[in-house]
């Protein structure tokens, strides 16, 4: 991914008055260019994929262009075999190369699948770094709204609208669901991609690992406010998290059923919103699809079905 330049530099690209790489110079490839170990190791299975792939990729783009130029109709050198059908050798290298880099990929693709699963509580914070026993993650609860994000710090009682704070070298835990229709949580200077579905729970494991400012995104078009749903994300030491928790704390404003329903209402270009209190279980409510008063959660109407025998 990378991150546009101005407005005025795009204006000036589509106009013709400077060049196209010139504008890209601007850009951050932030996939590339990552600040938590998950996104890291992410960043390195590109890699390694991509140079394995290389291997075949490259000598048999060179191959191609050789013998068309040795076995052209105008060298007098080139051997003309009409009766040529069949190498015993020449087959084996053909064969054995892609099957030893598709086994490679196999067993990479296996065991990063386990390794960076995201329910995985983190075993380090970055590498010959391990968790320091006893640690604690810190909580963050995630809900997809039409188009802004909601974040909730349990452990601190404050919540956020489109501004995601994380103190570095702190494994974070997220719980991740969506209000209305299925997003993508989308941090890639912290990990991949993690959908958000109604109804349903997901889990990030992830660690910053240096301070500074990024952006995160919906990775799956929802409708028409969808360009704008982005969300800022800090890095911060530990002091600096706390004075951030401090400056929500003191919004004055608190996250009640109320607002939150107000919250809820599809709503473009929705600026940076703290809230100083939030509402007990407000997050299991709306995971449960529960939160307007006297409507049942859906955890309390699937228990009911399977007493009475349902599925």
């Amino acid at each position: 991914m990378c991150e546009q330049t101005t407005a005025a530099a795009r204006r000036l690209a589509r106009a013709g008055t400077i060049p196209l790489l010139l504008m890209l110079a601007g850009c951050d490839m932030v996939v590339m260019n990552p600040t938590g170990d998950i996104a890291v190791q992410q960043r390195d299975l590109i890699l390694i994929a991509t140079g394995l792939m290389l291997l075949i990729i490259v000598p048999v783009m060179v191959l191609t262009v050789l013998f068309a130029w040795r076995y052209r109709a105008g060298n007098p050198r080139a051997n003309y075999d009409p009766k040529f059908d069949h190498s015993t050798s020449l087959e084996l290298v053909i064969w054995s190369c892609p099957l030893l880099i598709i086994i490679c990929l196999g067993a990479i693709t296996w065991s990063s699948t386990h390794l960076l699963d995201p329910f995985r509580p983190l075993d380090r914070i970055a590498p010959g770094r391990p968790v320091p026993p006893g640690t604690r993650p810190l909580e963050v609860q995630v809900v997809a709204m039409d188009w802004k994000w909601l974040f909730i710090y349990p452990e601190q009682g404050i919540a956020t609208v489109n501004e995601l704070a994380l103190p570095v070298d702190v494994p974070v835990r997220f719980s991740i669901t969506s209000s209305t229709q299925m997003n993508t949580f989308y941090a890639p200077t912290l990990a991949g991609m993690i959908y958000a579905m109604p109804g349903m729970r997901s889990e990030l494991n992830a660690v910053l690992n240096a301070p500074g400012e990024s952006w995160g995104y919906s990775g799956n078009y929802t409708g028409a406010g969808y360009s704008h749903m982005r969300f800022k994300l800090i890095g911060v030491d530990g002091a600096g998290f706390d004075r951030w928790v401090q400056q929500a704390k003191a919004a004055g404003s608190g996250l009640a059923t109320a607002e939150y329903l107000a919250l809820d209402r599809p709503s473009e270009r929705v600026p940076v919103m703290r809230f100083a209190s939030v509402a007990d279980g407000l997050f299991d409510r709306a995971l449960n699809q529960c939160v307007e008063p006297g409507k049942p959660c859906a955890a309390e109407v699937m228990a009911r079905d399977q007493q009475r025998g349902g599925g």
